[in-house]
């Protein structure tokens, strides 16, 4: 009783902090679009909780890409970028027991996959918040950059609650133990260089980039096994 009751709650905790874009035209998680003004919400179903995890995902994804291009575009030259693409995966999730390829992620169970998302959410959250206090050392960056970026940092933290919420309802009331401390790479006592910090600022945006798309991913075939698990090969 006392676990279903803290599922509950956390539904509605986290129903009161996640919103689906930053634009006005959004609801909280848990209400349904004709009950946005009402002071309460309802539970919300395994399904619609889901569809709303991958919607807030998809946002974070799209901001990250616009902040990643905007960066890109102002600070970094082009011999830069290609010096960085050859370099390789730099990544500080790279060491992460997540598959890869699609064809991998398709062999691993639901469990693991609620694993694997709870790691690359909890593994950003502290990167991205470092990330916000350098851009604000920066001299000519534009507002809006700094928006998309505490936009993306803030919204990290409530998808992490709500995939907290989706791990208890879809495991009934079980809660996956993360071990993402082990690979944190973030100094920040270290005040490096001017294209030091340039770089890792631009690497920072750019492999968050990439593990939102492969949150997204993962979530993604996992609903489609919900509805068909033996036809979700496109994922």
């Amino acid at each position: 009783m006392h676990t279903l009751a803290a599922v509950v709650v956390l539904q509605v905790c986290w129903a009161a902090v996640l919103w689906p874009c930053p634009p006005a035209h959004s609801f909280p998680v848990d209400c349904r679009e004709e009950q946005a003004g009402s002071s309460q919400c309802p539970t919300i179903s395994q399904e619609k909780l889901l569809d709303r995890v991958i919607q807030h995902t998809e946002l974070i994804y799209r901001v990250s890409e616009e902040s990643c291009s905007m960066f890109e575009d102002m600070f970094v030259p082009f011999p830069v970028r290609l010096q960085r693409n050859q370099a390789g995966n730099t990544c500080i999730t790279k060491d992460f027991p997540i598959p890869t390829s699609k064809n991998e992620l398709q062999q691993i169970s639901d469990t693991w996959l609620l694993h694997s998302v709870l790691m690359l959410v909890q593994s950003w959250i502290e990167p991205l918040v470092y990330l916000q206090t350098t851009l604000d050392r920066y001299d000519d960056v534009p507002d809006v950059l700094l928006n998309k970026t505490k936009w993306v940092s803030e919204k990290l933290i409530s998808l992490e609650q709500g995939v907290v919420v989706l791990i208890r309802k879809m495991l009934d009331g079980a809660i996956l133990n993360s071990s993402y401390n082990e690979y944190s790479a973030v100094q920040l006592d270290v005040q490096p260089e001017v294209l030091e910090s340039i770089l890792r600022d631009y690497n920072v945006l750019c492999c968050f980039k990439k593990d939102a798309h492969k949150i997204e991913t993962i979530l993604k075939l996992l609903k489609c096994r919900q509805i068909d698990k033996y036809n979700c090969a496109l994922y």
